[in-house]
């Protein structure tokens, strides 16, 4: 017996996101939300982080990121905007950041969404 899988809007991974996001729950979206291939983007020259391609890459990716993560002094994401096949959102952070400092990030980042699951996350800072 054959059953139907549920493919999921552009707005509803993106509801989803927003309610993971509101909660800080950064890796269960990517758990969830990611397709296996997805592209993680950073901007040119970026001196943060590198590009990344693929779930697994991409959660080394944010793995890695936060064991630098010393405080998380203040984060806000806001509701996204959506469209056919992207949503965005903005999101603000302060945090100290080992061998770094404190910053202040205030960043636009873009997903694609395609067959109900995020294929492209790019980030604008």
């Amino acid at each position: 017996m054959a059953t139907d899988t549920l493919i999921l809007t552009t707005q509803q991974v993106a509801d989803r996101f927003n309610e993971l996001a509101q909660q800080e729950k950064w890796f269960e979206i990517q758990d969830e939300l990611f397709a296996n291939n997805v592209k993680s983007i950073e901007p040119p020259n970026s001196k943060y982080l590198p590009n990344a391609e693929g779930k697994t890459a991409v959660r080394e990716k944010g793995e890695n990121w936060v064991k630098k993560v010393e405080a998380l002094h203040s984060a806000q994401t806001s509701e996204p905007i959506v469209s056919s096949s992207h949503f965005a959102v903005t999101r603000k952070k302060d945090l100290t950041i080992r061998e770094i400092g404190r910053i202040q990030v205030n960043q636009i980042m873009l997903y694609e969404v395609r067959n109900g699951l995020i294929v492209s996350e790019q980030f604008f800072y």
